[in-house]
């Protein structure tokens, strides 16, 4: 397939809620001097945002892609990618808040270094662009990544006496640089340069790796789907470029402002305890990855994002209990809603099965 030079397709997707959508939209266009052309994924949102995207992509000129059900990330941005003909493909989510110059950068790590995925430094929080979220990050030893790269097991591979939190062909141990450091105190560290991984916040694809590696595992509903992306692609010949030039912040990192009533069916479907646990033992069975703390933690944490946006906020309306009738309240409140979080999902699944 041939491309035009620097052609280039952005596909904009639903991270967890839509508040943030039109504002990162307006964003996008008002910071993008680079010619692109949209893709915007529009995952089944409210009525207001629906009508607003509606009337956007006439006035902008982008294609709009409406789903009247819940997708996954990953299933939204193959829905996306679907509609890409470029040579690069940039994936962003719906709550992401962009410096001048973000997209340029990007393309020009690309052109002089080769690289097959570039992404954008990532910062959280207001006031944007202060706050490091992730600046590139590594899941293995230099060593044991060398070896991943080719595929050569890591762990040695024992009897059938083997227990199960030692066996598989790989330990991760996930590490994000620089996170939750002021990016003014760290910038004179962050540089261009090759990196184990980069999260989909704002990643740039050259398209060409799809036709090697095929579409975006939709085997991973909620999370790590960034570390599998970018492992297939190192293993795939590929090379992960972190640009610190390119600068974005999304606006839902935890502690996020409040969910809004139109936010909730999402948040609890994207969040749910079951897209969580499928998606994190299907990564470790994927990569024959060993069972360590790595995933024990993280699955003895699931649903800690509802807890904290829907739970807590509720709790605070009950400060003048004390703190033991607190502990009561809150056990009742996380059963209760761990059992409204099963019935949303179940519900969703019926919809999605029935058509």
């Amino acid at each position: 397939m041939s491309f035009a030079r620097h052609d280039l397709t952005i596909v904009v997707v639903p991270r967890e809620r839509f508040q943030f959508a039109q504002e990162s939209l307006e964003s996008l266009y008002e910071n993008t001097a680079y010619p692109f052309k949209l893709v915007y994924v529009d995952n089944n949102s409210p009525t207001q945002l629906q009508k607003y995207l509606q009337s956007a992509a006439e006035k902008y000129g982008f294609q709009l892609l409406r789903s009247e059900r819940f997708l996954s990330p990953n299933q939204a941005r193959n829905l996306g990618l679907s509609q890409v003909k470029s040579q690069y493909v940039v994936f962003v989510d719906n709550d992401i808040i962009f410096a001048p110059n973000w997209l340029q950068t990007l393309v020009s790590c690309a052109e002089e270094t080769g690289a097959t995925v570039v992404g954008s430094l990532v910062c959280q929080y207001r006031p944007v662009h202060t706050v490091v979220h992730c600046a590139g990050g590594d899941y293995m030893s230099p060593d044991d990544y060398a070896k991943f790269i080719k595929g050569e097991p890591t762990v040695t591979q024992t009897t059938e006496a083997q227990t199960a939190e030692n066996s598989g062909k790989w330990q991760i141990h996930e590490k994000t640089y620089f996170q939750n450091r002021g990016l003014a105190d760290v910038r004179d560290q962050l540089h261009r340069q090759p990196t184990g991984f980069v999260e989909f916040h704002s990643m740039l694809v050259r398209t060409e790796i799809f036709d090697q590696v095929g579409l975006l595992d939709e085997g991973f509903s909620c999370t790590k789907e960034y570390l599998d992306f970018c492992m297939t692609v190192v293993q795939a010949g590929g090379t992960v470029y972190l640009e610190p030039a390119s600068v974005v912040t999304f606006l839902t990192h935890p502690p996020a402002p409040a969910l809004q009533w139109a936010d909730l069916p999402y948040f609890m479907v994207r969040w749910s305890d079951s897209w969580e646990r499928d998606s994190l033992l299907h990564f470790q069975r994927k990569w024959h990855l060993v069972d360590n703390k790595y995933f024990q933690k993280r699955l003895k944490k699931l649903g800690w994002r509802r807890r904290e946006e829907m739970i807590q906020p509720l709790l605070e309306h009950f400060s003048f209990l004390n703190g033991t009738s607190r502990k009561w309240l809150e056990k009742r409140l996380v059963k209760l809603e761990k059992r409204l979080n099963h019935y949303v999902v179940q519900q969703h699944s019926r919809r999605v099965t029935s058509k």
